[in-house]
């Protein structure tokens, strides 16, 4: 670029600037300061702000109604040509709110520069960057809502479906495929009020506070607000400029929620892993070898364990961004944007494969009930039964139970199959515990406690996931 005067006073940068500057900046400089790469996929948030704001402009008489009308309708048609064309990507412009402030004086001449007034691109950019905070909150509302249907009417399927419980990934208890499902589908039920908690606290439109200190302007922050759909107007105009805990609040809640899937993902590479087999996954949820022709690799689900590590770490990097800014605005906060638009893009595929995945996956009902049955998994019943039955308390009952288990270990059986004379000459209170229902099923349906694996519990829990789904907006 020409350092002259007569050049810089002409280029689009110094405009935005104003009269400070007689020299353009070096081409570093020009590519460092540029964000309109990746931020023109604000262009929709930052002309609804625009409108809004000349709508108020005209409506409190602080530019002419004239002026006002062709600046919305000037708005309205660029919109219509990025929506057709895209957005130009002009690094003289910077960002995508010069560009459109540029593009609307092409189109409209002098008319144009009368839109910033009573704003900057301070509050502009928060405005523009919340809007687009709360519309990506929705999108991923919708689809989780959407899988926690999809996971509902799986564990419906598999109600009845044994299934080996596991702590410390040690075979504990049988539960039932159905409540193993739905734990998943409550966790994601968090994930939604966390999000939802995100955007009810974010919902304040920072819009006139100008660059830190409000406006001398006569502006209606509440007709701003109104119009583009906040609850109201932020309170401090200090804040409304420096404060990003919008952003970090979206990225935390997508964390979480990229952990939740991270979880189911790395059940499913276990599950359908030759020493579990409890699963099939399809050919479209499946990637072959180079080398290997037998191999069906969980590709998709391991991206997502991925994407999970990914995410926490743009999480970890906003913060580190924001952990030392003094008051107001500082250009470090134009990195802001990239952690949340990167953060959201993979947060919405992963939520995706995995809804994807788990409508189509196959489980291999057999190989399951194979695995509950080994473990002595229904110890704990036995407990439980002769504390009912005998009247033992719970701690002598497992010590008694223990040994029974030690003495199936040792003859290579299961503790059901435990013959009736070695139970009592192990302990006369055990004599009759051969007639104890240890039975995978038996024990599954006597957790009928509120929350418990039980078939009639899961269908109780799936059906009012499913009615909430409908009920929702």
């Amino acid at each position: 670029m020409d350092d002259s005067p007569e050049s810089a006073a002409t280029s689009p940068m110094n405009r935005a600037w104003g009269g400070r500057f007689s020299g353009g900046p070096a081409a570093v400089m020009q590519a460092i300061n540029a964000s309109i790469p990746f931020d023109k996929r604000l262009w929709r948030h930052d002309i609804a702000g625009s409108i809004a704001h000349a709508r108020m402009l005209g409506a409190t008489g602080i530019i002419a109604m004239s002026d006002a009308e062709a600046i919305i309708e000037g708005l309205s048609a660029l919109a219509e040509e990025f929506e057709a064309h895209g957005v130009p990507e002009d690094p003289a412009l910077e960002d995508i709110h010069m560009t459109v402030e540029a593009k609307l004086a092409e189109r409209i001449g002098d008319a144009a520069g009368r839109l910033h007034t009573a704003r900057s691109r301070n509050d502009q950019v928060a405005t523009s960057f919340r809007l687009w905070v709360r519309d990506a909150i929705d999108g991923h509302v919708a689809a989780l809502d959407s899988f926690i249907a999809t996971l509902a009417r799986r564990a419906e399927d598999e109600a009845a479906t044994i299934l080996p419980g596991f702590t410390h990934l040690q075979v504990a208890q049988p539960v039932t495929l159905g409540h193993h499902l739905l734990a998943y589908a409550e966790m994601l039920g968090r994930d939604i009020d966390r999000f939802l908690d995100a955007r009810s606290r974010m919902n304040l439109c920072p819009l006139g506070a100008a660059a830190l200190a409000g406006t001398g302007f006569p502006i209606d922050r509440e007709m701003t607000a109104r119009l583009l759909g906040f609850d109201a107007p932020t309170a401090n105009s200090l804040d409304s400029v420096s404060d990003r805990d919008f952003a970090l609040d979206y990225l935390c809640a997508a964390a979480q929620c990229a952990l939740h899937l991270s979880r189911l993902a790395e059940e499913i590479i276990l599950w359908a892993s030759q020493p579990f087999g409890f699963v099939l996954l399809p050919d479209q949820w499946s990637t072959g070898s180079s080398i290997m022709p037998q191999k069906r690799n969980p590709d998709a689900a391991e991206l997502v364990r991925g994407h999970a590590g990914r995410i926490l770490g743009l999480m970890t990097g906003l913060m580190a961004t924001m952990k030392g800014l003094p008051l107001a605005y500082a250009k470090d906060m134009q990195d802001d944007k990239e952690p949340l638009f990167e953060a959201h893009d993979l947060l919405a595929l992963s939520i995706a494969a995995m809804a994807g995945m788990m409508a189509d996956i196959g489980f291999d009902r057999t190989r399951m009930r194979a695995a509950a049955a080994t473990g002595h998994a229904t110890a704990t019943d036995l407990a439980d039964w002769l504390v009912r039955e005998k009247g033992l308390p719970f701690r002598e009952a497992h010590h008694l139970v223990g040994r029974a288990v030690r003495a199936a270990e040792e003859r290579g059986v299961g503790l059901q199959d435990l013959p009736e004379a070695v139970l009592a000459g192990l302990d006369p209170r055990l004599s009759g515990a051969g007639r104890a229902p240890l039975s995978l099923e038996a024990s599954v349906a006597s957790r009928t406690s509120p929350g418990g694996t039980a078939p009639v519990r899961v269908r109780e829990a799936a059906a009012r996931l499913l009615a909430r789904g409908e009920a929702s907006p």
